[in-house]
């Protein structure tokens, strides 16, 4: 694994990139060897973040940690990743992940007053055909509760997303 560390609002200390690359290296166990992982140390107020992404063969894998102490957060987001490759590992190993999406699309919309809405933020990614399935495998890897993917079926751009239930939905669209 090759690790990139980087900071923001942060100076990367050689401990703290020491650290960061001795508990990610713990994962390498999942992972050919020529696989990226981004590390992003950031603080905010009294907020110690760390965010972690690993793209491999097409899926993106992300945890994200905050806590008062950055070696914690650190550490909580190692726990977060092993467990979501754990919980995974069987299902991407029994499924082609060739056909996945690039980068996840995030929405960062909030309204000023319930009146008065706007777009604050676009983001534009690569749509590459996939199934249904493999589509819920994506939102769960990702932690989101929503996924926008190009079904391998009909080509057509669907949607899907966790309901209150722990089922999910599926968005198709109509003409």
């Amino acid at each position: 694994m090759r690790i990139t560390v980087s900071g923001k609002n942060i100076e990367v200390t050689s401990a703290l990139r020491n650290t960061v690359e001795r508990k990610l290296s713990k994962l390498e166990k999942y992972f050919n060897p020529d696989v990226e992982v981004y590390a992003t140390l950031s603080v905010q107020k009294n907020r110690q973040i760390v965010e972690v992404t690993i793209p491999f063969n097409g899926v993106i894998l992300r945890g994200e940690e905050e806590n008062d102490d950055m070696y914690a957060s650190i550490d909580l987001v190692v726990d977060k990743l092993e467990g979501q490759i754990r919980k995974q590992k069987t299902k991407l190993q029994r499924r082609n992940h060739s056909d996945s999406l690039k980068f996840q699309f995030i929405p960062d919309v909030e309204p000023k007053d319930k009146d008065e809405s706007k777009i604050v933020k676009t983001k534009k990614f690569a749509i590459k055909p996939m199934s249904s399935e493999e589509a819920v495998l994506q939102m769960e890897l990702l932690g989101h509760n929503f996924f926008v993917y190009k079904s391998a079926e009909d080509g057509e751009v669907n949607v899907v997303y966790k309901r209150k239930d722990g089922n999910y939905g599926l968005i198709e669209p109509e003409f």
